[in-house]
C-alpha cells in the first residue's frame, strides 16, 4: 500500500507550507463510526500526526459522514486504507515502528506511567468490541486510560486525543 499524497485545501503543491510531522502513526482497527474517524482526522491534524492507517470497515475518504466531522482535515493528514489489518501491521514491522494498543486489558499500563517510543503506532479499536485479539497479540505494549466512573471505556476519538496529547507532552513536542 502506498499512502496517498496529501492535498492541501486547494493549494498547488508548490505553494504548500509543509508542517513537520510527529513520528506518530495511528491504526484504526475496524471503527464503526465515520463521525469518530472524522474526529480522529481532526485531532491527528492538530497533533501533526505522520500518518493514519484505516483498516477493515473503518470509513475512509470520500465519505459524507467523515467529511462532516473531519472538516477537511483529511486534506492535511496522510492516510492509507487497508482491507486487512495484518497488512498494516506488516508495514509497521517493515519500518521498525513500535506498536502500542490503547485497550482496557488486565495487563495494560496506565498511559501516564508509559514511556512512548519514537516512532510509535497507536492502535485504536472498534467502539463496541475493542481491538481485534489477533492485532492485540502483535502489539509491543498495551496502555489504558484509568477510569473513575462506572463504565470501563470512553469514546474512541476522545481516548485518542488524551493519548496523543499525553505522548506529545511527554516528548516535549507541544
Amino acid at each position: 500500500m502506498t499512502p496517498l499524497e496529501p492535498y492541501y485545501a486547494g493549494q498547488a503543491p508548490e505553494n504548500r507550507v509543509e508542517i513537520p510531522k510527529q513520528p506518530v502513526h495511528v491504526m484504526l482497527d475496524n471503527l464503526r463510526s465515520a463521525f469518530n474517524v472524522g474526529s480522529i482526522f481532526r485531532t491527528s491534524d492538530a497533533g501533526a500526526v505522520a500518518h493514519l492507517h484505516l483498516c477493515g470497515m473503518t470509513a475512509h475518504p470520500p465519505h459524507k459522514k467523515l467529511e462532516k466531522t473531519a472538516l477537511g482535515a483529511f486534506d492535511y493528514v496522510p492516510w492509507t486504507y487497508y482491507e486487512r489489518n495484518r497488512d498494516c501491521l506488516k508495514v509497521f514491522a517493515e519500518q521498525g515502528i513500535s506498536v502500542v494498543a490503547v485497550e482496557t486489558t488486565d495487563d495494560a499500563v496506565p498511559y501516564p506511567q508509559f514511556v512512548f517510543p519514537k516512532p510509535v503506532a497507536i492502535v485504536l479499536g472498534n467502539e463496541e468490541n475493542g481491538i481485534n485479539e489477533r492485532v492485540l497479540r502483535r502489539c509491543d505494549a498495551v496502555v489504558k486510560i484509568p477510569m473513575a466512573g462506572h463504565k470501563n471505556s470512553m469514546n474512541v476519538a476522545t481516548a485518542f486525543g488524551i493519548i496523543l496529547f499525553s505522548l506529545l507532552d511527554q516528548w516535549k513536542a507541544i
